[in-house]
């Protein structure tokens, strides 16, 4: 308990720092709800440099890939062989180039 409140779901922090830039993952916190944790999030997160945007994530709701599960989850890669250019006919005039 902190003040009085039930603090207890677990939320990831990112920062995003410029436009254009993706957002980063800088943390997690402990709160109550959305609003709370993007409060705290500003408070502890963001005292330092000025970001232009910060995601809170319940971290609960955040789906991952293991890295035993990368081998077969991956896989498929090699399946797609149209991601590489070995069918595409190159011009002539950039071959004499």
């Amino acid at each position: 308990m902190t003040s009085g409140k039930v603090v207890d779901s677990l939320w990831e922090v990112f920062l995003q720092e410029k436009n254009n830039s993706g957002h980063v993952h800088v943390g997690s916190l402990r709160a109550s709800g959305s609003e709370e944790a993007l409060q705290a999030a500003r408070d502890v997160y963001a005292r330092r440099g000025s970001p232009i945007s910060i995601w809170v994530v319940l971290s609960e709701s955040i789906v991952a890939s293991t890295p035993a599960d990368a081998p077969s989850f991956f896989d498929p890669k090699d399946a797609k062989s149209f991601r590489y250019p070995n069918y595409y006919k190159v011009p002539r005039t950039l071959k004499d180039a």
